[in-house]
């Protein structure tokens, strides 16, 4: 795990418990400092006693409520981006007493600090944006693995960054961050920041779009000038932001990209994947990697669960999962993928409309709606002229699709919404599908 002397000593209280507010705990223990622990779900308090209560005997954890407890001498309130800060009363409790409330990510940069102060050389590539940031993670570490380069995953993708071992001198760090995640990080200077996009997300979150395009911005502002900004300039609000960079500045654009080298890349394929490739092949360059590795890596790269990922073919049909695609500018892209499409979209809206979509519509076969956004989406389809069916289940959605689909054409679940009416989650759902799908005659 990520261990560093600048914790010790301290009082950290960790609010939320999840894997990465685990790590958390764990890591700051083990750098010696002292941790008062809370998550509202009592099962899971239980097996935080349960696995440190040496240290609870000893005085080194206390599991409590910080909204509650004796809070003197706390150093920083340490709290999982799930916490929505901006409703939480953990906000005024820390303003109202001076605290700062800080991530993970915060603590790996402090101990990130602290190794390059006594000669470990690390550095830090760190992605944002709307959509296309876990591909371009995830791609940025397949070509550093490819040429041979110690490297590490994790932010938002993977396991929680606190409990990997860290790099050795020369390793590089590759981290998604989200825009919960960029909020709660103040000295976390990037070597290479990359900006994939900006389009409408998580409104409510951010008290709407300007103050969700200022977060991602954050991660640029905090860049120091010696460093490097990889920014795809494809939309406005991106334009915007390397405007205002001090670092390095490198723009790219998914045009940059020839149809004649994508074809080459099988887990690469649709206008979101040229501009994912061109912002992988920027900072590979960046850090001093031959266009033989690159282009070796591109071809080579597997691509990542529930991103287009082809999960099964039947009768000349084939079922792709684009379950990640929760907002209707990821869809988009997907649908202009492929030229005959069974569309299965629906679930938790996120915008009334589905307008980045609209280009794409006459790659649609039939459209199968499910979820809370069914009904409204499909009435804007039918308005639209493409052909759809309510099936308000995924179950039913993916059995109807498939009896329509002719050879050579696509079943797609690219949902264009969240999850969470029918789901846990977007990898549930994409579970689902997959078993739906391995489940058809």
């Amino acid at each position: 795990m990520i261990t560093s002397p600048v914790f010790s000593g301290q009082f950290y209280a960790v609010l939320g418990l999840a894997r990465s507010g685990m790590a958390t705990v764990a890591a700051l223990l083990a750098s010696d400092a002292k941790v008062m622990a809370w998550d509202n779900n009592p099962e899971t308090r239980d097996r935080l006693q349960q696995q440190y209560q040496e240290a609870i005997d000893k005085g080194r954890l206390v599991i409590s409520d910080p909204m509650i407890a004796d809070i003197f001498g706390i150093s920083a309130f340490v709290v999982s981006p799930g916490i929505p800060i901006n409703r939480h009363p953990i906000a005024a409790l820390a303003k109202e007493r001076g605290i700062p409330i800080i991530g993970d990510i915060e603590l790996f940069a402090q101990a990130h600090g602290f190794w390059e102060r006594h000669g470990r050389r690390c550095p830090v590539v760190g992605i944002t944006g709307t959509n296309g940031k876990s591909t371009t993670t995830a791609l940025i570490h397949h070509i550093l693995k490819e040429a041979g380069l110690p490297t590490l995953m994790g932010g938002n993708i993977g396991l929680p960054l606190l409990a990997a071992d860290p790099l050795p001198d020369g390793g590089v760090y590759v981290l998604e961050l989200s825009s919960y995640q960029i909020d709660l990080t103040f000295t976390l200077d990037c070597d290479i920041a990359v900006l994939t996009n900006i389009t409408p997300d998580h409104l409510d979150r951010h008290g709407g779009f300007e103050g969700y395009r200022k977060a991602k911005e954050r991660l640029f502002l905090l860049q120091s000038s010696p460093h490097y900004a990889v920014i795809a300039t494809d939309d406005i609000p991106s334009q915007v932001i390397a405007k205002q960079s001090a670092a390095h500045l490198v723009t790219v654009h998914a045009d940059n990209i020839s149809a004649e080298d994508q074809v080459n890349w099988p887990n690469l394929q649709g206008p979101h994947n040229a501009q994912n490739a061109v912002l992988a092949m920027a900072v590979a360059h960046i850090l001093g990697i031959s266009d033989d590795v690159i282009s070796k890596a591109l071809i080579s790269y597997a691509g990542l669960p529930h991103r287009m990922q082809k999960i099964g073919e039947r009768r000349g049909v084939l079922f792709i999962d684009d379950s990640k695609a929760t907002n209707a500018m990821a869809t988009a892209p997907a649908l202009a993928a492929f030229p005959a499409i069974h569309w299965i979209l629906g679930g938790v809206p996120k915008t009334a409309d589905l307008d980045p979509c609209k280009a794409f519509y006459n790659h649609i076969r039939q459209a199968y709606t499910i979820g809370q956004a069914g009904p409204d989406y499909a009435q804007l389809l039918r308005e639209a002229g493409v052909n759809v069916v309510e099936c308000g289940t995924l179950e039913k959605a993916v059995r109807l699709a498939a009896e329509e689909a002719q050879p050579d054409e696509v079943v797609m679940l690219t949902p264009a919404c969240a999850s969470f009416d029918q789901f846990s989650d977007y990898e549930a759902r994409g579970q689902a599908f997959k078993k739906i799908v391995e489940a058809l005659d």
